[in-house]
């Protein structure tokens, strides 16, 4: 899946052949599937407000194909968690991503013209995506991926390493900052994240010292950024995205507990967008912001169950982390941290055929069974033997 596709027929008949396929496989273990299904009600919830949001929707049609689209997506995360572990994920997903960094290195070498950008971007790796943000964004995924079969994988190291120095010279290509920001505060974190494993009378006097640590360092960020910023490249306005943000919080005010539908506002200049284009000057595909994004869809109502599952998500990691020994173990929380991360300068939360939605969803659901029980439920017990 890759993020964010037009809205072509012959695209849509491609997804719908996966959707067509995924129901297929999810019936052939619908006892499994079941099991994992009902353990995270919040996220069907938000899914399920997505797909009613037709009824209020700006654009019905669209948002009536796409909240489809989400279901079908969000089926795909489903059949991950319930057939495979964590572990077998992140396998299964560097071989895709090793697959995506050979063909974006055939197209920016072979193909300049499609894997190379011009324009006011030019020079700029975007490989087999659409624009170099995007591209940007899939390389921290793919680093951290092969970051962590690297770091478990006992033979062929060779791979996952060449994987990680490729992602991250695609990375620099890419020309993306807000992607390079978000890979160095990724791995800075690692670190950081392995004192959660320690015995409580270590990692608290040192989580303690870590967050004194961070709110003193936020607080000097703050008061130069301006400096920092200007260092990278950007202003203040993060080229031109909080610019915006006032005239979105305006519509937001207008339909604060529903919104204007999922994907409802962004539709042209017969949309609610067009206050928001004709206010700053430029068309803007979405907000920019994640968060933002899903209140104009979704309204508040939306916001508060998509925080909830987050939360109880995150809440998991940290226990999952502490359960695990492995480099796996990582994944669930550097994955959501990546999540929060990604949505502060760019939108992909609830995003209909796309991989970060998706793998949000197969996290959410892998956390709730144990590892010690993930290899024994999904692959090794049979589907007669588990009781939804």
């Amino acid at each position: 899946m890759i993020s964010g596709p037009p809205d072509f027929p012959q695209i849509q008949l491609l997804f719908l052949l996966n959707y067509l396929v995924t129901l297929f496989l999810l019936t052939l273990r619908w006892k499994k599937a079941i099991y994992v299904f009902n353990k995270a009600t919040v996220i069907w919830l938000l899914i399920g407000i997505s797909v009613v949001s037709i009824l209020w929707s700006f654009t019905p049609a669209i948002t009536r194909m796409r909240s489809l689209a989400l279901v079908g997506s969000s089926l795909f995360g489903l059949y991950l968690a319930s057939r495979y572990s964590i572990k077998e994920q992140l396998k299964l997903l560097m071989w895709t991503f090793g697959t995506v960094l050979t063909l974006s290195l055939l197209f920016a070498v072979a193909l300049p013209k499609y894997g190379i950008m011009g324009g006011i971007h030019a020079g700029a790796w975007r490989g087999i995506y659409v624009h170099k943000n995007i591209f940007g964004k899939m390389m921290v995924l793919s680093a951290l991926i092969f970051w962590l079969q690297a770091s478990s994988t006992k033979q062929k190291r060779w791979f996952p390493w060449l994987g990680l120095g490729l992602s991250v010279c695609f990375l620099l290509l890419a020309k993306s900052t807000t992607s390079l920001i978000n890979i160095v505060t990724l791995f800075t974190l690692i670190p950081i994240y392995q004192t959660l494993r320690w015995r409580y009378h270590l990692m608290i006097p040192a989580v303690i010292a870590i967050v004194t640590f961070s709110s003193s360092l936020s607080l000097w960020i703050t008061s130069n950024a301006a400096t920092l910023l200007g260092t990278l490249g950007k202003d203040t306005t993060l080229t031109g995205r909080t610019d915006m943000w006032p005239y979105i919080w305006e519509m937001i005010e207008k339909q604060p507990w529903l919104g204007y539908g999922y994907s409802g506002f962004w539709q042209g200049w017969n949309s609610p967008a067009a206050y928001v284009w004709r206010a700053v000057q430029w068309s803007a595909p979405n907000s920019h912001n994640g968060l933002l994004d899903l209140w104009l869809e979704l309204g508040a109502l939306g916001v508060a169950v998509f925080l909830l599952g987050f939360w109880a998500t995150f809440i998991r990691s940290l226990a999952w982390l502490r359960q695990t020994k492995s480099s796996e173990g990582f994944w669930p929380l550097l994955y959501l941290t990546n999540m929060v991360m990604a949505n502060l300068g760019e939108s992909s939360l609830l995003n209909h055929n796309d991989i970060f939605w998706v793998l949000y969803v197969a996290v959410a659901l892998s956390l709730f069974i144990l590892p010690q029980q993930q290899a024994k439920i999904l692959t090794r017990m049979p589907a007669s033997k588990i009781t939804a």
